[in-house]
């Protein structure tokens, strides 16, 4: 009788507390004790990340500083440096090349290697998988831990690297599908959050079982949408189609600390965001249509959430397109910030939005426009050349080291972009 063709295609890296697994590799004297990378050590801010010791108390991203303190006594918390971060996703990536080449960067913690023939074997795949732990631990040091899942696509191989931590390694192989998969909840699956496992919850669908039982046509009606389909199909291990991602917007927010909730270092603080949108935009070859502008605002932890946004249109070019220069912006910006409540600001946002590339936008006809557009490219190479803000508007040189770097899980931002030198805000 025939054996089974190998079936797996994906292997999937997941690093363990990968933020604070990086602090407690870069200090030892934080290893083996309870660790929070926060923001700013404020009570009102949320944890962005907790070690194994700090979970263990209950602590995890997004609890309450101050409430992350009861929970676990003697919780250290660290300001996270996000430079750090990046710097160690990208040993994490050369440390996974040397056993197999990193196909997809899921986000700053998450990598995806494809498997090709005889590495499609359970046992082959484990042993690289092995070997994988290995060379992390050896380029990257012994704190930097990883769950490993293997699986038909890559979607499963997310799912099963989730299945064992810290430091797993879970293979979920074709034959076993979907049964494999009943003893899981709804929401350990990437793309069932709240409001979708509420949403399939009043359709019915209570458990993953259930889940897996439903025909295509069946789940298409549960989500309203082809991609019901699509998850009949993933769930049973088959390859699917992935469409290239269109970036739609760019955006930076910043928590303030205490000294800059007044108007006018908020305001500060809103221009080197805005200036750091507008570097990324250009280094990105996107011109924006919009910018919006937020403001969440400091009240009591009972009352709930103030918060205020405007958008602006900005001028195009005769085919549309938008703006990406300093100068444009920053008249858009004051334009929203005159029609700005009062009151004490707690974190401010800024987001350019409907996107182009440069390349499918017509240049502007008017001198004033195409001069602003040749400063901003000038300043972006100046301070590449000379160091980070060399060259910055005057109205944020209060606020020159505050919003630093940070990044968010699906986008790792470019160390070579001008930035603060300071990888913290010094509060």
């Amino acid at each position: 009788m025939p054996s089974t063709p190998p079936t797996l295609h994906t292997l999937y890296v997941d690093m363990n507390s990968f933020f604070a697994s990086v602090e407690q590799q870069l200090d030892p004297h934080l290893r083996g004790r309870p660790v929070a990378v926060v923001p700013m050590d404020v009570d009102t801010t949320s944890v962005i990340a907790a070690s194994y010791e700090a979970k263990a108390f209950g602590v995890k991203t997004g609890t309450r500083v101050g409430d992350a303190k009861r929970m676990c006594p003697g919780l250290i918390c660290v300001q996270g440096s996000h430079d750090n971060y990046i710097r160690m996703h990208h040993a994490v990536i050369a440390a996974i090349d040397t056993v197999l080449p990193v196909d997809r960067v899921c986000s700053v913690d998450e990598f995806a290697c494809r498997l090709l023939r005889d590495e499609r074997l359970p046992e082959r795949a484990a042993e690289l998988a092995t070997r994988m732990k290995a060379a992390i631990r050896k380029h990257c040091g012994p704190c930097m831990t990883s769950s490993i899942g293997i699986a038909p696509n890559r979607f499963l191989a997310k799912v099963a690297a989730d299945i064992k931590k810290p430091d797993g390694l879970t293979i979920i192989q074709k034959h076993e599908l979907p049964q494999r998969l009943f003893s899981l909840k709804l929401m350990d699956f990437p793309g069932i959050g709240p409001k979708m496992h509420q949403r399939l919850l009043s359709a019915g669908i209570s458990t993953v079982q259930r889940l897996c039982e439903l025909s295509p046509t069946e789940l298409r009606r549960a989500w309203g949408s082809i991609i019901g389909e699509e998850w009949h199909s993933r769930l049973r291990g088959e390859q699917l189609h992935e469409a290239h991602t269109i970036t739609r917007s760019i955006g930076h927010s910043n928590v303030l600390s205490p000294k800059r909730r007044g108007e006018e270092e908020a305001r500060a603080v809103a221009v080197r965001l805005l200036t750091k949108v507008a570097q990324r935009a250009r280094a990105m070859g996107y011109v924006g249509e919009q910018l919006t502008v937020g403001v969440r605002f400091l009240v009591p932890r009972d009352h709930p959430p103030q918060k205020w946004h405007e958008t602006i249109k900005l001028p195009g070019t005769m085919g549309g397109g938008g703006q990406n220069d300093t100068g444009s912006l920053l008249r858009a910006l004051t334009s929203a910030w005159a029609r700005k409540p009062k009151g004490t600001m707690l974190k401010l946002g800024i987001t350019l939005h409907n996107l182009t590339p440069i390349a499918s936008a017509t240049p502007g006809l008017f001198t004033d426009k195409r001069d602003s557009a040749r400063l901003s490219t000038a300043l972006d190479l100046v301070n590449k050349k000379w160091g980070a803000d060399t060259l910055y508007p005057a109205s944020m040189h209060s606020a020159k080291k505050a919003a630093p770097r940070r990044i968010a899980f699906g986008n790792i931002p470019d160390l070579d972009l001008p930035d603060t030198d300071d990888p913290m805000d010094g509060d």
